[in-house]
């Protein structure tokens, strides 16, 4: 009797909850539904992974080969495409870091108004251009006809370089593009921190005589901590993928460029577009989202481990 009493007193609380709350809870609902729609119904269309798809017998039509796929996945090329993606997204992630923390704090040091809102948009703007517009950015300079690098090494003396059929400098390019691109989403983020910390810890910083070098190693940068490692346990999540605009449409699809600028993105897509094999192009992002989930879990487990409120759940 007394636990059907609690039982229906619990009901009794979710339902007022759920009244006090109605409003948020109908206002997330675009939100739910795309995620319904566009992330968690396409989920039925792994089973295509385990068959050899075609059109005339559809998805449930078509035979059935196991773990075939996989096995085509694991014997081609995949392990220096792997690489490259694993490498790239490190990098990306490591720098990144490095960059929004530094500037973030050398922002924070900054008392013009004025100037901390130029330096915000200046930063911010690139954010908002699409992969295809940075991409003819990118071509403006490199071209090998009129590109501003190139007119600069021809007004220097120096002979103009064919930058899209030399894959060894792309590493770097593509590093230098994707961190101008991103890295004012993560400054934002960290300066939104470092702005809301409490004047007071500074106030009594400075009276025991504190420089801004102590002050932003013992009360700045450990409130970006938890925001930082935030960031790096979503980062890694994407270490096994690859920004497809980045890696496909900056090097303009280049054949030449393919060996340091393909990764697992553009592996899948290309494999889906060049030989139609849905089936596997189905089984390699499958993969490659086990991987992901994997090393997401293993990251927060440690970072848990290390210290449980920076943990991300």
């Amino acid at each position: 009797m007394i636990g059907d009493m609690a039982k229906v007193k619990r009901q009794n609380q979710r339902w007022i909850r759920f009244q006090k709350n109605r409003q948020l809870l109908i206002l997330t609902l675009p939100a739910i539904l795309y995620l319904l729609i566009f992330h968690y119904v396409p989920i039925g269309g792994l089973v295509l992974a385990f068959k050899n798809y075609r059109y005339d017998l559809g998805i449930w039509g078509s035979e059935w080969v196991g773990l075939q796929n996989f096995k085509f996945v694991f014997s081609s090329a995949v392990g220096r495409i792997l690489r490259n993606t694993v490498i790239y997204n490190l990098t990306f992630l490591v720098l990144a870091t490095i960059i929004n923390t530094t500037i973030a704090l050398l922002m924070n040091e900054l008392r013009n108004k004025t100037a901390i809102k130029i330096y915000q948009t200046s930063m911010f703007f690139p954010y908002f251009l699409s992969w295809v517009v940075v991409a003819f950015i990118v071509y403006a300079f490199l071209s090998p006809g009129y590109g501003w690098v190139n007119q600069i090494l021809k007004a220097v003396g120096l002979e103009p370089k064919q930058w899209y059929s030399d894959a060894s400098v792309w590493p770097g390019i593509l590093i230098f593009t994707y961190n101008w691109k991103g890295m004012g989403y993560g400054i934002i983020l960290n300066y939104a921190v470092l702005v809301g910390i409490d004047s007071e810890y500074y106030d009594a910083a400075r009276v025991d005589g504190a420089g801004r070098w102590k002050m932003a190693l013992h009360i700045s940068i450990p409130h970006l901590i938890p925001v930082t490692l935030i960031q790096f346990i979503l980062g890694i999540g994407g270490i096994f993928g690859g920004d497809f605009g980045l890696f496909y449409q900056v090097p303009r699809n280049s054949a030449l460029l393919r060996p340091t600028t393909e990764v697992m993105n553009t592996y899948i897509f290309r494999s889906l577009m060049d030989s139609n094999e849905i089936g596997r192009s189905t089984a390699a992002g499958f993969l490659l989202g086990i991987l992901s989930v994997i090393v997401v879990l293993a990251t927060n487990k440690i970072v848990k481990s290390i210290d449980e409120d920076y943990s991300l759940f």
